[in-house]
């Protein structure tokens, strides 16, 4: 839990090292959605549901684990709807993951299938949240904030979603399940 408001790092390719050397640079996000999916992928679809409905309920509770903080004000912001798209999130990649045996290509798209439930229930959020005056106070019009939630973030989180599958495609290795 401690690392998943830590950001996400990648570095140039292989072949440009000799020239350019290694270059490090930031996926402009952090392994929040990373966590989510890998409990998903290695835990089931109950204990994927159940993590992610008790960090929420921690970060709610002033514990200050959400890449932003903590505290029940999260609720008025407009991204806490991908906040609580991590409940199904993990129970669909948990579902997907353990449909068959552990292969590359089912991991990886039960972790698509958690991103995309995780961006669904974000801009729905967003949404319901421009209709209702408890909106947070970002002043972004709807189709900027979803540019800016869902959009902007996709490169990295897919990056994320790769590293994901294979750490998870190893360890169901590595525990025989």
């Amino acid at each position: 839990m401690g690392g998943t408001f830590l950001e996400a790092y990648g570095t140039s390719l292989p072949w440009n090292w000799s020239q350019q050397g290694i270059k490090i640079f930031s996926l402009g996000v952090s392994y929040q959605i990373g966590a989510v999916l890998l409990v998903g992928c290695l835990g089931g679809k109950h204990a994927g549901a159940l993590s992610q409905i008790a960090y929420l309920v921690m970060g709610l509770t002033l514990l200050p684990v959400f890449a932003d903080g903590g505290g029940i004000g999260y609720v008025k912001l407009s991204q806490f709807g991908y906040l609580l798209g991590f409940v199904p999130a993990a129970w669909i990649c948990g579902h997907f993951a353990f449909k068959a045996r552990p292969q590359l290509e089912t991991l990886a798209f039960s972790c698509f299938c958690g991103l995309l439930t995780v961006h669904l229930c974000g801009i729905t959020y967003l949404i319901i949240s421009y209709f209702f005056p408890w909106r947070g106070s970002d002043n972004l019009s709807l189709f900027e904030a979803i540019i800016r939630y869902s959009w902007l973030p996709l490169p990295g989180q897919f990056a994320v979603v790769c590293a994901v599958t294979f750490i998870a495609y190893i360890l169901r290795q590595i525990m025989f399940y």
